[in-house]
């Protein structure tokens, strides 16, 4: 296999980046997993995960050459140009993401961009108390089965005279929500099976750049 570095020093993320990228990966697996849908931690969750985004994309401004849009922009020729590379046997070490890597970036992005502002629309402020809803639950689950009844169809009758089409847009954001929601995770999922091909292709390097220390 030839190897032909475009650099001559390893790649090295920033704090910044590190930060950014290993909490949108905590955020994204909390509220996939360990959090209920609607509530108050899921949301508080996704507005840090939306607070972490813009964080990330500001330092696409103003942050150290290789963490800049400018260093990896988007681009299917320079994409399709790495492909060739790699049905050549070809290595070109990249100090940021290569040409593929940045596609797959931007695509996620794009996605968490839509996740984060349909679940801010739809939920509005996060609750003061991320509890909130927990208590709720556990003081009608505390009732008899007929008050539950009679309070879940007064909730109901209530929302429909208060909602009107506003009850319609939500269940149109609910459904663009779910649609990128289950977008991101075939991203990751593509993303992760990039990085361990190129790991394998090229070396660890890839995966030691982005590690907390490394």
């Amino acid at each position: 296999m030839d190897t032909t570095p475009e650099l001559t020093t390893p790649r090295r993320w920033d704090p910044i980046v590190k930060l950014t990228h290993w909490g949108v990966v905590a955020a994204v697996i909390g509220n996939a997993i360990l959090t209920e849908e609607g509530s108050g931690w899921h949301i508080w969750l996704g507005y840090g995960l939306a607070a972490l985004l813009a964080l990330r994309l500001l330092w696409g401004l103003i942050g150290p050459a290789e963490a800049r849009f400018s260093a990896f922009p988007p681009s299917p020729a320079r994409a399709a140009a790495h492909i060739g590379e790699i049905g050549r046997g070809e290595v070109t070490q990249h100090r940021s993401h290569n040409p593929l890597g940045a596609l797959m970036v931007y695509a996620i992005w794009a996605t968490l961009l839509v996740v984060c502002g349909t679940g801010i629309a739809m939920s509005g402020p996060p609750p003061a108390d991320p509890f909130a809803q927990r208590g709720e639950h556990a003081e009608r689950t505390a009732a008899t089965g007929a008050q539950v009844q009679e309070e879940r169809e007064e909730d109901e009758a209530g929302e429909e005279r208060e909602s009107g089409e506003g009850e319609g847009e939500e269940s149109e954001l609910g459904e663009v929500h779910e649609i990128a929601v289950n977008l991101l995770y075939v991203l990751i999922a593509l993303h992760l099976a990039g990085v361990i091909f190129e790991t394998r292709r090229s070396g660890p390097q890839i995966v030691r750049s982005i590690l907390p220390g490394g």
